[in-house]
């Protein structure tokens, strides 16, 4: 998804699609690349074929994004399930939501 960088660049936001919310919306998870050891808010994903140079990536559970099919401009890649089940149940347990059976 787009956002501008403090210094004014615009670039497009990373993010993990979690689910459909109708025809038009999306929410997602923002990724990043810039390691978060430790940190309770981010949950490690490892490296995969999102990121073309290969680097260890983590998920950003911290906000939910609600994205507008407009605002998607490319999809990278898909997430095996279990690295998306891994993040469904961290979402779970932060906001005590239904992952689904």
């Amino acid at each position: 998804m787009p956002y501008v960088e403090n210094d004014g660049r615009g670039k497009d936001r990373p993010v993990l699609v979690i689910a459909r919310r109708d025809d038009d919306h999306v929410y997602g998870v923002r990724l990043t690349s810039r390691a978060h050891d430790g940190d309770r808010d981010f949950l490690p994903l490892g490296s995969g074929a999102w990121d073309s140079q290969g680097r260890p990536s983590w998920v950003d559970i911290e906000q939910i994004y609600l994205v507008h099919r407009d605002g998607m401009r490319r999809e990278a890649a898909a997430l095996d399930l279990e690295r998306f089940t891994r993040v469904a149940r961290a979402l779970q347990q932060r906001y005590g939501w239904d992952a689904g059976a």
